[in-house]
């Protein structure tokens, strides 16, 4: 029987990416007694909470919080300090996570500034990963959390026209300064995601430029930081909780209704403040977080317009028929999930759209597991902790999984029923409800246990990649 002793032969698992679902991922493995190791492109831990990160793809900017609060952030095992704020500065953030690390003791199974370039899984089902210094290595496994906000995904189409300013994506933004000297000038910001209000917010002040036009396709909800002295998410338990009973009784149309009740009487609605009114109910779209925005439009510090029709010289026009002679423009429009690492007949997500079952598995490999790779009301480094609980099961033999037909079924009626309720778009292609999502991870570990369990608990996967030769780097 596996029980994930020291003593006991378990597969050797390949960890790419150590930013916070990976290091989430190495701590599950680690604690499990299942052998790994973990490839890092950077030179330290935390991926996309690193400031300046040498890898190059960390989005954060100087001046980035976290939007979700403190205690719901934090892995379960690991409470952030009680010293740090509310919404912790960035800073805050990596330090965590390099004493989450050291903390649980594992620093050594992972190779820093050694990117994996190739994964291939092989004719026998194992996997060969090549590394960046070209050497090749085999293992059992394959457990993928190299994060979905790093490569990104400018509008296409772009408005017809030529723009005679500076255009960049908000995934290059440090400052109003760096790495383009924004100061003084006007700044046409595309998008309503976070880090556009944040942007906006931030250049809006008039010490940082000379006006900022927030250019908005459609209506969506904004949500605050704060209900009175409660921080935004105080009426959710962390995602390592079952959700409240009454959350789990009552039709998630209700509670959202309530929600929206709730925000509007405190904060009013996105169109009492000049926004586009929403076309959808509150809960079918990932809401923009901001606790400054009503305030820097209300101050005259920030222009709503409307989705851009085209560009003439620095002169940028919207659909509305207005338009402003602008210096730069900054396309907060997300960004593409890629895998440079993988065929496009291993995993491929066009259009950002991909299926999987338990947004973890795709049912045609029973030794791959792609961690994070989801869309959050939450954040994401409880999600990761979750997943990566069943895979630590799954691999020691204490889980085992459905047979791949109904894993299919199961996960079409994920995918189709996401669809169904968010709004369309390349933002929500991957979205989960948190509490929900790990509430039924738990309730599946459950169910693959009693499996496993009148199996006899056999390995599901075989330790055969420590028998196999190294091979010769290229």
């Amino acid at each position: 029987m596996a029980d994930g002793s020291a003593a006991f032969a378990l597969p050797k698992v390949c960890v790419i990416g150590a930013g916070s679902s990976g290091i989430a991922t190495c701590k599950q493995l680690h604690e499990a007694g299942i052998p790994f190791d973990c490839f890092e492109a950077s030179d330290r831990v935390g991926g996309n909470w690193v400031f300046q990160n040498t890898n190059g793809m960390s989005s954060a900017y100087r001046s980035l919080h976290i939007n979700t609060s403190r205690d719901k952030m934090a892995y379960s095992d690991f409470p952030m300090p009680a010293d740090y704020p509310d919404y912790p500065h960035h800073s805050h953030i990596a330090t965590y996570f390099d004493s989450y690390v050291d903390h649980f003791g594992f620093r050594d199974r992972i190779t820093f500034q050694c990117a994996v370039t190739w994964a291939k899984r092989r004719e026998d089902g194992l996997w060969e990963i090549t590394l960046e210094t070209g050497e090749k290595r085999i293992y059992d496994a394959l457990c993928v959390a190299n994060g979905h906000h790093w490569d990104p995904r400018w509008p296409e189409p772009k408005p017809p026209g030529k723009f005679d300013g500076l255009e960049m994506h908000s995934h290059y933004y440090i400052d109003p300064s760096t790495p383009h000297d924004l100061r003084g000038k006007k700044v046409v910001i595309v998008g309503f995601g976070n880090s556009a209000l944040d942007l906006a917010c931030e250049l809006g002040r008039r010490e940082n430029t000379d006006g900022v036009y927030l250019s908005v396709r459609r209506g969506y909800w904004v949500v605050p930081r704060y209900f009175g002295s409660d921080v935004l998410d105080f009426f959710n338990n962390h995602p390592s909780q079952d959700p409240p009973l009454m959350s789990r009784l009552l039709p998630g149309k209700m509670v959202a209704k309530a929600i929206e009740k709730k925000i509007a009487a405190v904060h009013g609605r996105p169109e009492d403040h000049g926004l586009p009114k929403p076309d959808h109910d509150f809960g079918a779209s990932h809401p923009a977080i901001s606790h400054e925005l009503y305030n820097r439009i209300g101050s005259g510090d920030v222009s709503i317009k409307p989705d851009i029709e085209r560009f003439d010289g620095k002169q940028v026009f919207f659909k509305d028929g207005s338009s402003v002679e602008a210096d730069a423009v900054i396309w907060c429009t997300g960004y593409k999930i890629t895998f440079p690492f993988f065929d496009k007949l291993t995993i491929d997500a066009p259009d950002n759209d991909i299926a999987l079952w338990k947004r973890m598995i795709d049912p045609r490999f029973d030794n791959l597991f792609m961690v994070a790779l989801v869309q959050p009301l939450c954040a994401m480094m409880p999600i990761a902790e979750e997943q990566s609980k069943l895979i630590a099961a799954y691999l020691t033999g204490r889980y085992a999984m459905p047979d791949p037909a109904t894993m299919a079924r199961e996960r079409d009626a994920m995918h189709q029923g996401v669809k169904s309720h968010y709004v369309a778009s390349a933002r929500h292609t991957i979205q989960i409800n948190c509490g929900e999502y790990a509430f039924d991870l738990r309730k599946e570990l459950k169910r693959g246990t009693k499996r496993a369990k009148a199996a006899g608990n056999p390995l599901p996967i075989q330790p055969r990649a420590a028998k196999v030769l190294p091979l010769a780097a290229e």
